[in-house]
């Protein structure tokens, strides 16, 4: 049984189309990743989807039926703008959070000690949320969203204002709970933390999906298409769409998609005219580079490392 569908659902504000036709399907258990650029429908979707807004047409089904806001004691969300009350404090906020969730207050104050443990938060149980960093309070709004033990998580930008170390716990956190058969669903730009993580994907820009389906399927799809080139010196000839059809360059590495007249032999022997190749692989695009080529790719020629 799906713990999400969405069945073309549509939204309007003023006439501004943000969400067109938007249609994908959730399997319990696993982990869904939502992508695409910034105001491309990613929160408006997520928001019909646990009934903050309603769609103009179209359907949610959620657990395998019809969306009604009871469903929601099932669901854990994290949105992207961080709702706590600033002058409560941290151990007083969980509970509060999970008593409305129906978690009796002995019960939510163990799972409340066990997260904040695991979140290298405990020292700041007595603290005031407003005594906390942005990377805290996202860690406590994440534990927020997790305390009443939800079937099915959406989480909105989870790593955001998180530091590498944070981010590796959080990572871990989500494989743990996918073990435990949770259905995940989350939005990010981190396409490194989606290749990881993601079972499928769903690709929305201007509103519509762009590409959805399997992650390993979507990029097996692909190929062994692209190049990847650790160097140092200059590679002149990446502005040559007679060579090159699409790059992302980041200063000593860069991934490249071949132009259809030219080979992989071909790249070699003109990079090794202005630099010193320290790698040179033939590989399946990341996803970093899928996405690109499908939101824009009359612009991915030349997307040169200047991304969040």
């Amino acid at each position: 049984m799906p713990a999400l569908e969405l069945k073309s659902i549509c939204k309007s504000y003023d006439g501004f189309v943000a969400v067109d036709q938007l249609s994908f399907t959730i399997e319990e258990g696993s982990v869904f990743g939502l992508l695409g650029p910034n105001g491309a429908g990613k929160t408006s979707s997520i928001r019909m989807m646990i009934g903050i807004t309603l769609p103009d047409t179209g359907e949610v089904h959620m657990f395998g039926e019809p969306f009604r806001r009871k469903m929601l004691d099932r669901v854990g969300y994290l949105p992207e703008e961080r709702g706590l009350y600033r002058k409560m404090k941290v151990m007083e906020l969980l509970v509060f959070l999970a008593g409305l969730k129906g978690v009796a207050r002995p019960e939510a104050e163990r799972r409340a000690k066990e997260w904040l443990e695991r979140l290298d938060l405990a020292e700041w149980a007595a603290k005031k949320i407003e005594d906390l960093s942005k990377g805290m309070q996202q860690k406590l709004q994440f534990i927020a969203a997790v305390l009443h033990e939800p079937e099915f998580l959406i989480l909105d930008e989870p790593f955001s204002g998180l530091d590498p170390t944070s981010s590796l716990v959080l990572k871990d956190v989500l494989l743990a709970l996918k073990k435990q058969g949770k259905t995940i669903l989350f939005s990010t730009h981190r396409m490194d933390t989606v290749e990881r993580l993601c079972d499928s994907i769903c690709l929305v820009n201007h509103g519509r999906s762009v590409l959805a389906g399997e992650l390993k399927a979507i990029k097996a799809s692909y190929g062994k298409s692209s190049l990847q080139l650790e160097y140092e010196g200059e590679l002149p000839f990446l502005h040559d769409t007679s060579v090159v059809q699409s790059f992302n360059d980041f200063g000593n590495y860069v991934e490249l998609k071949p132009a259809e007249a030219a080979d992989a032999q071909q790249v070699l022997r003109l990079a090794m005219q202005s630099a010193r190749i320290q790698r040179f692989e033939l590989v399946e695009p990341s996803l970093e580079q899928i996405f690109i080529d499908a939101v824009n790719p009359a612009k991915a020629v030349g997307a040169e490392a200047k991304h969040a």
